[in-house]
């Protein structure tokens, strides 16, 4: 397998413009919610060109639908008459966990979907029951072995639904499956992401009907058929903020296009402004500056609107220039300190004992090898890259391109001294 680098060595503050990229967790169910179209051509607009989109795409292709994707101008056409394998293989599954998405889609398209594991980043416990077992609760029949969920349609009805904790995945799954349903789904506990908001929205264009995105209680009532529609993804929220805290750690000025982020940030404005960064938006422009020093942090991850998980690790590498002590609780993921090794081998105080991360900030960084351990370790250590005295070699590189598309091309053109190698 070929094996992809990032080298990174700190070159001043960034300054200029970036444009946000399509989000990653809007464009992923909404490819396998285009597959619930029986006839014409789904548009989707703004999808980011990232490992993660090609390998849904390929899932597409495998189940039957035509796809299309034009990365220059970010344009997926998807024609999905044709599906007709209910096989989802492990040999892409288990690359990403997004392949989860697939599940009612193609239940629904095939009558029964067969599903063999799911991969993506290592964040300790993140089981797939809650997924399953609401289609289950729908009327299908379920099978597992320890590789393979064999679900069967059988007599399909709306039910009441209920997720353990607000998972945006399972929220999105659980919509696609009660769309094509007979009857009223009510899914309560139903995550309050944006992205899932955007899904709902894709859905309703295409004909579904569905009240209280957004509520925590989701109501659908089936139809019996959906459309093909042209839809454009929102910008991603998370991208919007590594770029943000890109331009703090340097302590730069680069404005963000590509949508009202800030309106999508939650906790996290709130956070990057008590440690001294300026967020000032103007339409579908953000100014992001900071030019005092970096204030310590105390921060609890939470489902949004509360602090995103993704944003902890690039979160903690701007901590590690902050002056003082600052606190990480994770509340998502359990094995979500996966940057505290990396950024220790880099010369960061930082410690973690399992339920909280602490960093004592304001020493300085020293370049050396590291390891993106998952896609959000990766893009942290190349924010400490952007500070660290010589050069910064971020190992198991492939990581951060399973969800940052163009990150040479955007962070040299804000200054910034990054190469990608594939040995």
């Amino acid at each position: 397998m070929t094996e992809v680098r990032y080298r990174v060595r700190a070159a001043g503050p960034l300054t200029g413009t970036a444009v946000v990229q399509g989000a990653k967790n809007a464009a992923l169910p909404m490819i396998a919610a285009a597959l619930l179209a029986r006839h014409g051509q789904t548009v989707l607009r703004n999808v980011p060109d990232i490992t993660d989109v090609h390998r849904a795409i390929e899932l597409a292709r495998l189940v039957g639908a035509q796809a299309d994707y034009h990365p220059d101008q970010h344009l997926l056409v998807i024609d999905a008459a044709e599906v007709s394998s209910p096989v989802l293989p492990a040999t892409l599954t288990r690359l990403f966990r997004g392949s989860v998405l697939f599940l009612a889609p193609v239940l629904h398209r095939c009558g029964e979907v067969i599903f063999e594991g799911a991969g993506g980043c290592a964040l300790g416990t993140r089981g797939l029951d809650f997924h399953y077992r609401g289609l289950g609760r729908l009327g299908a029949h379920i099978e597992t072995d320890d590789a393979t969920i064999h679900v069967k349609g059988g007599q399909l009805a709306g039910a009441p639904l209920y997720l353990d904790t607000p998972s945006h995945t399972g929220t999105e799954n659980l919509i696609m499956a009660a769309v094509l349903t007979p009857g009223r789904t009510v899914i309560e506990n139903a995550a309050l992401e944006p992205e899932v908001l955007e899904v709902v929205g894709m859905l309703t264009a295409m004909g579904a009907q569905i009240t209280g995105a957004g509520t925590g209680r989701i109501v659908v009532t089936g139809v019996e058929q959906l459309h093909a529609v042209e839809y454009t993804v929102m910008p991603d929220r998370i991208d919007a903020g590594v770029l943000a805290m890109a331009t703090a750690i340097t302590g730069g000025a680069v404005t963000l296009v590509g949508g009202e982020v800030l309106d999508h940030f939650g906790v996290a404005a709130h956070k990057l402004h008590q440690m001294g960064v300026e967020l000032s938006t103007s339409g579908a422009v953000t100014l992001v500056t900071r030019q005092g020093p970096l204030q310590p942090i105390n921060v609890i991850t939470d489902t949004h609107p509360g602090f995103a998980t993704d944003l902890q690790p690039p979160l903690m590498a701007l901590a590690t220039q902050a002056a003082g002590i600052s606190y990480f609780r994770e509340r998502i993921h359990d094995a979500r300190y996966g940057l505290v090794g990396e950024l220790a081998k880099l010369g960061a105080d930082v410690q973690a004992d399992g339920e909280k991360a602490v960093v004592e900030g304001g020493k300085p960084l020293r370049g050396t090898e590291v390891v993106a351990r998952d896609l959000r370790t990766g893009i942290g250590l190349v924010l400490a890259g952007l500070v660290a005295d010589g050069e910064t070699i971020v190992t198991n590189g492939a990581m951060i391109d399973r969800g940052h598309a163009d990150v040479i091309a955007r962070f040299t053109a804000l200054g910034a001294d990054i190469i990608r190698e594939q040995l």
